[in-house]
């Protein structure tokens, strides 16, 4: 692929087509695109509508088996850069993946009910999640990605309207954030039903990265939730060999789900620092239960 792939400028090209998508692969398998070709959204013309689902995806791959991406540039999407939906045993390397800070719901790469997923040595910076890690997903390793502007590399969120939803096998390695507004965050609403687990962050570094651990069982961007007894279980995360700093005083945050709480959460060799002038950093921990060795902020309210 070479050259610039442009989309429309102006909503009225869209009248007719459907809204969801704009460049789309479905039930191609051993599909590989190669080169340093870009894909512009020219995405500024939907960044202020009130729905995203009213917003196409920039570039989405169904039921593809065996899809290799790699080289290609990917800039300024109406949505989501670059979608993963139902496909296995997929590679991403090399790509460079940018959008202002400012733009809504941009995210770079968003990964569901999808296994063996690799993505690899890569540049992303947009305004939402770096990438994006949902239901139905297994088997994902994510690999000397440069993240940021942008959210991070979130788990989830998953468990929304009481769905039950599950993420396993997830290994972040080689990472570096750059002033991103959180960093390895799992995000699931009250309610939902499932679990998160067998997940490790290693060999991070965060450069001025707000919230840069955090683990959110009260994910509720809109507002108005309700109290629920339910919750997605989360357990067997490790998190090792992690630093950085941090423009929030809070650098570790395990919110964890009041019911059903949080197992076998591993912190080993996390040192983060905050840069606020005159302030220490700390930690915070609710019903979350593991080990911390090494760590600074000790997780004091760890429990075993």
């Amino acid at each position: 692929m070479s050259g610039n792939i442009v989309a429309p400028d102006s909503k009225s090209a869209w009248k007719g087509y459907h809204l969801d998508m704009w460049l789309a692969f479905t039930n191609v398998n051993g599909l590989t695109i190669i080169g340093s070709g870009t894909i512009n959204g020219r995405g500024a013309i939907w960044w202020s509508e009130c729905s995203s689902y009213r917003v196409p995806e920039a570039l989405t791959f169904y039921r593809c088996n065996g899809l290799v991406l790699k080289g290609t540039k990917h800039i300024n999407s109406q949505r989501n850069h670059i979608a993963i939906f139902n496909c296995k045993d997929v590679t991403f390397s090399n790509l460079h993946i940018s959008a202002p800070k400012t733009s809504p719901n941009t995210d770079g790469i968003d990964i569901a009910s999808s296994s063996n997923v690799r993505i690899l040595n890569s540049f992303i910076g947009t305004g939402d999640d770096c990438i994006a890690i949902s239901s139905g997903s297994s088997h994902i390793n994510i690999t000397g990605i440069a993240c940021g502007p942008g959210h991070g590399i979130s788990v989830g969120s998953l468990g929304a309207h009481g769905g039950n939803d599950t993420v396993e096998e997830v290994h972040v390695r080689n990472c570096t954030f750059n002033e991103t507004m959180t960093g390895v965050r799992i995000k699931t609403w009250q309610g939902g039903v499932g679990y998160a687990r067998k997940i490790l962050f290693e060999k991070i570094k965060f450069i001025r990265a707000d919230n840069p651990i955090i683990i959110d069982q009260y994910y509720c961007p809109g507002g108005h939730c309700k109290n629920e007894t339910s919750g997605i279980k989360i357990s067997d995360v490790s998190y090792r060999y992690i630093t950085g700093t941090s423009t929030t005083d809070k650098v570790i945050n395990l919110s964890c789900d009041q019911n059903v709480g949080c197992t076998n959460i591993q912190l080993y060799y996390v040192h983060i620092i905050s840069t606020v002038p005159g302030k220490k950093a700390y930690s915070f921990s609710f019903n979350a239960h593991g080990n911390c060795t090494h760590t600074k902020p000790v997780v004091k309210g760890l429990q075993p």
